[in-house]
Formats: structure tokens, C-alpha cells, sequence
């Protein structure tokens, strides 16, 4: 407690050192007659108050920002809108996500997998980090942020008691030196007690980031530090605590939850991963003249209809830099480490021991160094260049430490090291409105990457159909890649194994999509295709399919209104051709009523409504505190899950620049048939009250 105390005060520090420095650097300079952004402005519409470029004070500028991602691998840049959204806040610190896609163990940071194929990711640091995806943010998330004056937000959520209930608190504040250089650093904390025994979460996130956006030279830096802590309770001893508690509580139609037994006392995982993350690039090319004329208004008249109309106007000759080629270079550096304590456990629950028989303290830890070097010709220059190409080399180094099960008296680490080589290039064009598209594709030629490859294609087509707008994207990949280091080797006290021979994992997936705004419409489907697909087994091991195996998906979003009156509605169906291997519910459903007003003059925006989400029963994947990570449910355990509506009730409000919301979760607790299961044996929380409030300054 005492570092993240430190660390929030010498980043406060850093902030208001910054905003002092931006009051008075001004990132709007007249004397280019251009903007933060590069937009071209009329010195005449400055505020009143900033006379040149002097030292003169900046007071009362409107706020004017944007926010960016980066891809991972090149850093190219994707423009994205502020965070400042009022229309279901409530849902936003919600473990099973916005629309409920995701199983997850009950509380609030623990881990989950999405229920919905297409949206799984496997590119996470480790196999640890993987079901943190609610928590954990990866370089491509990290929100970049360049504006006039000085941003902050700052959000906080509250549900439940101290005894048993969770908060969060997230700060994000970014500042411009000047209009090229901005920095900033956000702050994530979590502390879920759990509304059952042993079930307690804590996370910590602190990070800093950096970007300088010139003309030729242009740099984005992040560092991140996590630190996960999670108590591990096994699930409940007895799903007719949940189930049928008339069975278990001598004829109670109810238990309280915080007495239900449960499997694990004592046991916890640990995770700690900290990156740094740098892209830089610089620009080649030329500069060229652009005339703008610009007409002024006469007494009477508009210039354009005066026959002295070319007297009454002003041409202004402005030099701007055309960018032709780019040297590219990216570096990333992280280290993960996993650690899993168990001082008390029950006989037979793990299926094996290869150290102690009634205690574990098992630990990894992964170390990484990737460099990315790239040279690019860019979209735009001239008439002809309707596309980007770019070519690129990476190399990663990594480590890995392991700990030996071989005898107790040595417990020396056995440590694996690899080396991979990609060769790379990507086709793009972004610019324009009717058409963009990306293909990258690389393949590996040094150590483990021999063999390996991975191409990637995105389309996006905008037309006009009648009045509306419609868009369609399409997006589809070929790999074929060898499975993670941790699926093929892993040593601890209960698992241990070494998969050399593993096979490489060949998929195949084609998607599309069609977006009608006006119509509120979006239509998804996509198949994807794997071979040797690997998987942990209902041994909780890693293990191969040597078949193919097909996943058919197809989502359907409509929504309607009358008035004040809104129905929001998303479907998903899937189908896979293995459901033993692959599991998955047939249909996912989420349905949001509700009233959406504008009062006081329009300045306060109201919803009032209720949500359900609801998937089909089906076989889901059960949950393995020693590793962390879902498995096939044991053949002597089979459990299904699902077929049990989750209700929610909320209000949610946003005036001028705060939101708040207030939330009964799972307010059909006790109705019905209780069979509240995300996880096998983990049920959800009973019926909680929720509060969120979020903040945003431009001071």
C-alpha cells in the first residue's frame, strides 16, 4: 500500500508540473496559423485574450483533443474519440463485459474467457496473463492523448459493503508541453473482498506514457507495471448451496453466501508483469506550396456576388510537409512472473505432487526483447501512391525460468531461452473515405519462428444507401504458428509438463461485417477453421487436436426506438464441430430496455432501463486455481451451465461533464430457478447495489 500511495503522489506531482507548463507553453501558435492537430486556423478566431507568441498567459481555451491506439507491431497510429460516451456507463466495470460475453469466477478482477469464440485473444505476455484481459493492457490498448489544455478523468466505482464489497478507481491525466510533445499517466486500482470465503482480489496498475508528434520525427513510449493478487477458494464444496438450498440449510430457502463452504483455504496466485514500450519513426519527403483563398464579407454584399469581388479577397500561399518514406523501429521489453501459494490442501484434489504433498509455492518468470526495424513508402505523396507499402525485420529474445521437480535437494531453476526472426511487410491504404484496406503478412526464419507464419487482411468499404451511411468490413487471416511457450513446457508442484513435439497450430478465418448506423443495424458472421488445435484437456494439461475442428459464428445487433423509448438487442449463434474439444453455447443473447431523455434545458442526459443477458446451456469450461487457466470439465464432474437470465436495473445520468450510474446487479437473485453459474462451481455475486461516478477536467 505504501509504494502505490508513493507512486500516485510523484505522478500527481508530475501532472500539475505539466498543466502549470501548459498554461503558459501555448500549443495553439499563431504565427503558423495552425492548431495542435496541424488544422489549418484563422488568427482572427483566436480567443481574445492570447495576443502573440510571447509569454503572454493562456487563459479560456476551448478544450480540443483527440486520443489514438497504436498497432503493436509498426506503431502506426489509429485516430479514436474521446471517452466521453454517457450511454451505458454502468456496464463499464462489469467482468462479463458491456454485453455480457464473458464466464468469470464471481468477482470483480478475476479472471474470465469469453463465451463468444471470435472474440478470444492468445497474444498475452503468458498464458497467466491471459485470463486478466478485464485488467491487464496491452501496448495496442494504451490511450494516447494530444489537446490544448490539460485533460483529466477520474472514476471511481463502489458496490457493497466494506465487509464483502469491491471498489475501483481509475485516473488518467495527459498534458501538452507543446503542440508536438504531450505525456501523461493513468492509475487503475481494484480491491474485490469477495461475497464468498477465500475470494479476495487486489490489482494495481500504474503507468506512464509519452508521445511527440513532429513533422518528421515522431515518438510514443509507454511503461506499465502490474501487480495482480488474487485469493483462490476452488469454487463452493456443493452446487446445491445454489441450487437447491433447502437441501442444505435444514429447510432455509436461503444461504448466506459468505458461510457456503468452499473447496481451498490459503491459496493464492500472484502475477507481476511491467513492459516498456517505445515506437519511434522519421520522416523523409518534401515541402510544397498550398493557396487557400479566403473571401471576406463586404458592407451588404457577400464578396463572391461584388464586382469588385477579387478585391475583397485574400490568397494565402503556406508551405506543408509532404512525408514520403518512413524508418521504422519498435522496441518492447518485458518481464512476467507467476506465482501460485498453497499452504493448506485437501486430499485428492490436485491430481498429482512433484515436490511437497501438502504445500506449493511454485513460481515462473519470462523475460522478452523485441525489436521491430521498418522502412516504409507512403500513401499519398503523389497522384499515383494510392497505398502504403512497408517492409520490416523482428527479432525477439526470450527467457524463460522454470523451476526443476526433478529432486527435492535441487532446486536450482532450468532456464529456456529462444530466438525468432520474422520477415515482414504490409499493403495499407487509410486514407479517403470510400475505401481502406491492410494486408501484413511475415514469416520466420531464424530458431522457433522457422516455419511459422501469419498473414492478416482488413477491409473497410463506406457508401452512401439512400440517406444512410453503410459500411462494410471484412477481415480475415491465414497462420500458422507454433503454440506458446508455457502450453509447451510448464514445472510446478501438482502440474509439469514438456510438449517438444507439439505440432503447429494452422487456422484459417474469414469475417464479415455490415454496419447501418440510421437503421441501428450490425450484422457479423465469420468460419474459422483449426487444425492441431491445443487446448488444456480435463486433466487440466495442455494437449493437441490432431483434426480439424470448424467454428461457425454470426451476430446480429438491431436496435429500435420510439421516442424516449429504446430496445437494444444482440444475438450471437455459433456452432463448433467439436463441442467435447470446443465448447460453446449455442446462443448468447443480451437485450437493454430503456428510456433515454435530455432535461434541465437539455443539459442533463438521463436512462432509465434494464438488461438481461442469457446464453443456452452447454458443458463450459471449468477453472484450475494452480495454473489459472480453463479446462475441459473433469469426465466425473460434468456440469452444465447457463440457461439462467442475469437481470440488471439502473439509472444512469450525465450532466455537462460528469456520469453517474446506479445499478441493482442481478436483481433477479432467488427468483426462479437459482442456477447462477458463469464457471462450474463458481457462482456469480448475489443481488448487489452498484454506484459509478466519472470525472472529466480540462484544467
Amino acid at each position: 500500500m505504501r509504494r502505490i500511495v508513493l507512486t500516485y503522489i510523484l505522478l500527481s506531482i508530475i501532472g500539475i508540473l505539466g498543466a502549470r507548463a501548459q498554461r503558459v507553453l501555448n500549443p495553439m501558435d499563431p504565427n503558423n496559423n495552425r492548431d495542435q492537430f496541424g488544422n489549418q486556423v484563422d488568427p482572427n478566431t483566436l480567443p481574445d485574450n492570447l495576443e502573440d507568441s510571447t509569454n503572454t498567459e493562456i487563459q479560456s481555451l476551448p478544450p480540443k483533443l483527440y486520443m489514438w491506439h497504436l498497432s503493436e507491431t509498426l506503431g502506426n497510429r489509429t485516430i479514436m474519440p474521446a471517452d466521453t460516451a454517457s450511454l451505458n456507463f454502468q456496464n463499464t466495470n462489469l467482468v462479463e463485459g458491456m454485453f455480457g460475453h464473458y464466464n468469470y469466477l464471481g468477482n470483480l478482477g478475476s479472471p474470465r474467457l469469453s463465451r463468444i469464440f471470435f472474440e478470444r485473444r492468445n497474444d498475452e505476455p503468458t498464458i497467466f496473463m491471459e485470463p486478466f484481459s478485464s485488467f491487464f493492457v496491452r501496448p495496442d490498448e494504451v490511450k494516447f492523448t494530444n489537446s490544448n489544455v490539460p485533460y483529466t478523468n477520474l472514476t471511481y466505482y463502489k458496490a457493497g459493503s466494506k465487509v464483502n464489497g469491491e471498489e475501483r478507481f481509475k485516473s488518467y491525466f495527459s498534458v501538452n508541453a507543446n503542440k508536438r510533445l504531450a505525456f501523461g499517466f493513468n492509475i487503475d486500482y481494484l480491491y474485490g473482498r469477495g461475497y464468498y470465503a477465500n475470494q479476495a482480489t487486489s490489482h494495481f496498475n500504474a503507468g506512464l506514457f509519452a508521445s511527440y508528434i513532429g513533422e518528421k520525427y515522431q515518438m510514443q513510449a509507454v511503461y506499465n507495471n502490474f501487480f495482480m493478487k488474487m485469493n483462490e477458494n476452488g469454487g463452493i464444496a456443493d452446487d446445491q448451496y445454489i441450487t437447491h438450498p433447502e437441501n442444505m440449510s435444514e429447510g432455509k430457502k436461503q444461504y448466506e453466501s459468505s458461510n457456503i463452504p468452499v473447496r481451498l483455504e490459503q491459496t493464492s496466485n500472484r502475477n507481476k508483469d511491467f513492459y516498456v514500450y517505445l515506437t519511434q519513426r522519421y520522416r523523409l519527403g518534401f515541402n510544397r506550396e498550398v493557396t487557400q483563398i479566403e473571401k471576406k464579407q463586404t458592407k451588404g454584399k457577400r464578396a463572391a456576388n461584388d464586382s469588385t469581388s477579387l478585391a475583397a479577397q485574400d490568397t494565402i500561399v503556406t508551405e506543408e510537409f509532404v512525408p514520403v518514406t518512413s524508418f521504422i523501429h519498435t522496441i518492447k521489453v518485458e518481464r512476467s512472473r507467476h506465482n501460485f501459494r498453497s499452504n493448506n490442501e485437501p486430499e485428492n484434489y490436485y491430481p498429482d505432487y512433484y515436490i511437497y504433498k501438502d504445500h506449493s509455492n511454485d513460481s515462473t518468470t519470462a523475460f522478452s526483447v523485441k525489436n521491430v526495424f521498418g522502412i516504409a513508402l507512403l500513401e499519398g505523396f503523389n497522384k499515383y501512391a494510392k497505398a502504403g507499402v512497408t517492409a520490416y525485420l523482428s527479432h525477439k529474445f526470450s527467457r524463460y525460468d522454470l523451476m526443476n521437480t526433478d529432486t527435492l535437494s535441487d532446486m536450482r531453476r532450468i532456464r529456456y531461452t529462444e530466438q525468432e526472426v520474422f520477415i515482414g511487410g504490409e499493403l495499407a491504404k487509410r486514407q479517403g473515405r470510400l475505401l481502406h484496406y491492410n494486408v501484413n503478412g511475415e514469416v520466420g526464419l531464424l530458431d522457433k519462428a522457422i516455419g511459422q507464419f501469419k498473414v492478416n487482411a482488413n477491409l473497410d468499404l463506406n457508401f452512401r444507401l439512400w440517406k444512410d451511411t453503410v459500411n462494410f468490413y471484412a477481415r480475415g487471416y491465414v497462420s500458422n504458428t507454433l503454440p506458446s511457450f508455457y502450453m509447451r513446457h510448464y514445472h510446478s508442484n501438482h502440474y509439469t509438463w514438456d510438449n517438444d513435439n507439439m505440432d503447429k497450430e494452422f487456422r484459417t478465418r474469414v469475417e464479415g461485417e455490415l454496419n447501418i448506423a440510421r437503421w441501428g443495424t450490425n450484422l457479423r458472421a465469420g468460419m474459422e477453421n483449426i487444425k492441431n488445435y491445443t487446448y488444456f484437456n480435463q486433466s487440466a494439461m495442455p494437449e493437441q487436436n490432431g483434426g480439424n475442428i470448424q467454428v461457425l459464428s454470426a451476430t446480429l445487433a438491431q436496435n429500435f426506438r420510439l421516442g424516449v423509448f429504446h430496445l437494444d438487442n444482440e444475438v450471437t449463434w455459433q456452432k463448433t464441430s467439436n463441442a467435447t474439444v470446443l465448447p460453446l453455447p449455442q446462443l448468447s443473447l443480451y437485450h437493454n430496455f430503456y428510456i433515454l431523455a435530455k432535461l434541465a434545458k437539455k443539459v442533463l442526459t438521463v436512462q432509465l432501463g434494464a438488461d438481461i443477458r442469457y446464453f443456452t446451456k452447454y458443458n463450459a469450461p471449468a477453472y484450475a486455481p494452480a495454473t489459472q487457466q480453463f479446462h475441459l470439465q473433469a469426465t466425473n464432474d460434468q456440469v452444465e451451465i447457463g440457461g439462467y437470465p442475469i437481470v440488471n436495473v439502473y439509472a444512469n445520468l450525465h450532466l455537462k461533464r460528469t456520469r453517474i450510474f446506479a445499478m441493482m446487479y442481478h436483481v433477479n437473485a432467488g427468483m426462479g430457478s437459482p442456477n447462477y453459474f458463469l464457471v462450474p462451481h463458481y457462482p456469480i455475486n448475489p443481488r448487489l447495489f452498484k454506484i459509478g461516478v466519472s470525472w472529466n477536467f480540462y484544467d
